[in-house]
């Protein structure tokens, strides 16, 4: 009787450590889209997207990268990963998704990286800044920060710096100045967002200030090839930086199952 509850015991036991896999979600635009699920450069919804084929499963970028990373030298951690960047989308693109591509996945770490298609669609319609309302982008990011802790009090928050660069076409830009001094605001809005939430900070846009002037090349598109959108250079870069940034946050993650 003791033998078949030792038994009983360890199977339960197992079959928890299975289930209690850590879950790292990244969820942005373009930049952390990547393709992903093989949505052939469209902004795909993530239901419609594959997610069986695992030659596609996490797109091409800095996503990839660290999904690689954590995967490749931990297996026995199982991390499991969920790339939801689509590709075009805002801050108030994401609150649509979220319940469906957050809240639903319940994931243990959450990475967001948002911001350069608000500001694009913005100065699309506008010839500066004077109107953007960046009170109500913080309080919407704030929302949604907030609805996903409530659900996990213990959720590992990632936030990343949005980064423009005068790089490639948009040298051609009349606006850059406005648009450079806009991503700056969403900047501080996002470095302050991190400090209260007690969420880790990773400085992109910082990093390609870095690498453009420490790191100049022939050509100016080496690191972010149209101002917007890194190079595999500027993901690969980008993918250090993360995982420099988070191996704290996926280690505790890990621990608390």
């Amino acid at each position: 009787m003791k033998k078949y509850t030792f038994l009983t015991l360890f199977i339960v036991i197992s079959i928890t450590i299975m289930q209690a896999q850590t879950k790292v979600l990244f969820i942005g635009d373009s930049i952390t889209d990547g393709n992903w699920g093989n949505s052939c450069g469209m902004p795909t919804p993530s239901d419609e997207r594959s997610h069986w084929d695992m030659n596609h499963i996490y797109g091409s970028g800095y996503m990839y990268l660290c999904a690689a990373h954590y995967q490749g030298n931990y297996p026995e951690q199982e991390y499991e990963f969920f790339n939801r960047g689509i590709s075009g989308n805002t801050l108030a693109d994401l609150q649509t998704r979220w319940q469906k591509d957050v809240l639903e996945i319940n994931p243990d770490v959450l990475s967001i990286l948002i911001g350069t298609n608000d500001v694009s669609q913005f100065l699309d319609k506008n010839q500066d800044d004077a109107s953007f309302d960046f009170d109500k982008w913080e309080a919407t990011y704030r929302q949604l920060l907030s609805e996903a802790r409530n659900q996990n009090p213990d959720l590992k928050l990632i936030i990343c710096a949005p980064f423009v660069a005068n790089t490639g076409n948009m040298r051609k830009s009349d606006n850059f100045m406005i648009r450079k001094a806009m991503i700056a605001q969403c900047d501080a809005i996002t470095k302050q967002i991190a400090k209260d939430y007690q969420a880790i900070y990773v400085p992109f846009n910082e990093l390609f200030t870095q690498l453009l002037k420490e790191q100049p090349t022939s050509k100016d598109t080496y690191w972010i090839w149209d101002g917007i959108h890194p190079t595999p250079a500027g993901h690969k870069r980008m993918a250090d930086m993360w995982v420099a940034a988070t191996n704290s946050a996926l280690s505790a993650a890990s621990l608390q199952h």
